[in-house]
């Protein structure tokens, strides 16, 4: 009933097109010429803009494609609304139903201050809050932030299929080898994305079960990453915020 289109924009950003027949919404339009381009080639009417923060790679693509489509409805989080643009802000536990298509807002601030998700239909567009193998670097919020957050959507249903902003998928899991190198996982989802990278095709989306046995930031918890935390911090971690704080530093600098 819904189709998922992927529009690769800028070196590494996706923006993705949700698909209802010959309408779709459109999530993080960091630039307005890719999609534009797609919604013609498909004959698609674009109805709605979802925004997850403020950030200019997601945003960029707005005031254009809000000239070509004037009717299209931008809803985006409350902490991060965009000036000058007329919006629908949204808060946590806020809904919007689209064409029998009901999408949960979910706050889950660390990367930004007001950051959103949406969740809905076995679906969640995360922005840049959880990557495969990886999550957002902390630009306004705090690594408690960041952690919680995270644990919030890892909460989500196992099927749960995760369409984030970045393709970052194959650095993530370099790092994560160099957290846990003996996790068997990490070193099979490294040869499967390999193959996949080598054709040109995009890593994403991820299922979140899988991300459960090789994102080390959903795995603090697990002695094999406190382990390496505390060896690389040189120092004893009390809890697995701690370990969330000295994995996004490294990962940081790696």
């Amino acid at each position: 009933m819904y189709t998922v289109i992927t529009v690769p924009a800028f070196n590494d950003n996706y923006i993705w097109l949700i698909r209802h027949e010959n309408h779709c919404l459109v999530v993080d339009p960091g630039e307005a010429a890719p999609v534009l381009e797609r919604l013609a080639v498909l004959g698609l009417q674009l109805d709605a803009i979802l925004l997850t923060h403020h950030h200019h790679d997601h945003v960029g693509g707005v005031t254009e494609l809000l000239a070509h489509f004037p009717h299209a409805r931008l809803y985006g989080p409350k902490l991060d609304p965009m000036p000058d643009h007329h919006g629908q802000w949204l808060d946590d536990g806020d809904q919007i139903t689209w064409h029998g298509l009901a999408l949960e807002v979910l706050h889950v601030p660390g990367h930004t201050r007001g950051h959103i998700a949406y969740y809905g239909n076995g679906m969640l567009f995360c922005g840049d809050t959880l990557f495969s193998a990886g999550c957002g670097r902390l630009f306004e919020g705090t690594a408690e932030q960041m952690y919680h957050s995270l644990q919030r959507l890892a909460a989500l249903p196992d099927e749960t299929l995760i369409y984030c902003a970045h393709e970052y998928t194959l650095s993530n899991l370099r790092f994560a080898y160099a957290v846990e190198p003996g996790n068997p996982a990490i070193q099979r989802q490294i040869g499967l994305i390999s193959k996949l990278r080598q054709q040109g095709l995009p890593s994403l989306p991820t299922r979140l079960a899988d991300e459960r046995t090789f994102n080390v930031f959903l795995r603090c918890e697990q002695d094999s990453v406190k382990f390496s935390a505390e060896k690389h911090g040189l120092k004893c971690v009390e809890n697995p915020v701690d370990t969330f704080n000295i994995l996004r530093q490294w990962k940081d600098v790696f």
